[in-house]
């Protein structure tokens, strides 16, 4: 069944959430109509300020995204959240569904939240997020944040996502060993300390603060990423980590970063898109004599595997 998708796009720009929920079902469905609805996008989005938030199961990364909703909120403007969650094995969908753990917001006009399923992609995010912040993005939210699925040492393909990242962690969870196997203390741009009413919250900032400081040199101009302790159950700390963000986003500006983020964003969006057309199109290839005659020359010994990916990639490319 096609859409209309200028009026989708249209009723989105007015803030009607049917609409987007619409748009980003196209978009995880691989719809036909996919390339029509992105080239509707592309001219309307690049204003959104994207924020990921990171970190291992149990630190309360739904807690403290609501928190952060609730303070922009507050600061009249409009915000975007995509949750992603774990997939059902059997229906492939959202398991644990953030909707229903963000429903202070559930009826308000200026919030629009939506979970996604990983459906088996690895880094913590869904694979069609990068089109679901575009499309958020265009129907006019202000700020975005992407909340991952916690999956722990492969979590950190946020950073090539978000303009910020924001790594949580919690006391006694032994987050520090955690962080230092994860590569987590090369991606956050933030640091919070959640839970930190708990025994040990402030041992864990210091370690934490301890690990930073044996990271790579830092020049004057160059970025320190703060630490912020947080108890987002009781909104103690938010403005402490949205003030943060705002000075993040300032120097991101301030130093060409943003822009240089963005771009490297775009790349691996349409690294992977091509990646994926050329991987569709090896699938077509299965059964095809191309590819059998290939496979017999090489149990022949006439042509090493290499000579014959180089062959089937020159065919499939027209090189």
């Amino acid at each position: 069944m096609t859409v209309d998708v200028p009026q989708l796009v249209a009723q989105a720009r007015e803030g009607r959430p049917r609409a987007v929920a619409r748009l980003i079902s196209l978009v995880e469905g691989a719809s036909p109509q996919l390339r029509e609805v992105m080239a509707a996008l592309a001219p309307l989005a690049g204003g959104a300020y994207v924020v990921g938030l990171t970190g291992s199961p149990g630190v309360g990364k739904s807690t403290s995204t609501s928190a952060l909703v609730s303070a922009y909120r507050k600061a009249g403007k409009r915000v975007g959240v995509l949750a992603v969650d774990p997939s059902s094995p059997f229906s492939g969908g959202a398991l644990l569904g953030d909707r229903v753990r963000m429903s202070d917001h559930a009826s308000d006009p200026g919030v629009y939240i939506r979970s996604m399923a990983t459906r088996g992609h690895l880094g913590g995010l869904a694979w069609s997020a990068p089109q679901a912040i575009r499309v958020l993005d265009a129907a006019g939210c202000d700020v975005i944040l992407v909340e991952t699925v916690g999956v722990g040492q492969s979590e950190v393909e946020i950073a090539s996502q978000a303009d910020t990242s924001v790594v949580l962690l919690a006391p006694g969870m032994g987050d520090g060993i955690q962080a230092a196997k994860a590569g987590i203390l090369e991606i956050g741009d933030i640091y919070v300390v959640n839970k930190a009413d708990r025994d040990g919250a402030d041992a864990t900032a210091r370690e934490l603060n301890h690990m930073l400081g044996l990271g790579e040199a830092r020049g004057p101009a160059d970025w320190r990423p703060p630490i912020v302790k947080t108890v987002a159950a009781r909104n103690e700390g938010i403005d402490e980590v949205v003030d943060a963000l705002e000075k993040h986003r300032a120097w991101l500006e301030k130093h060409g970063v943003l822009t240089e983020r963005r771009a490297r964003r775009a790349a691996r969006e349409v690294e992977t898109i091509a990646v994926t057309a050329l991987r569709e199109r090896i699938d077509d290839l299965r059964g095809d004599r191309r590819l059998g005659a290939l496979a017999r020359r090489i149990v022949a010994g006439e042509l090493d595997p290499y000579a014959a990916a180089d062959e089937l990639v020159a065919g499939l490319t027209g090189g």
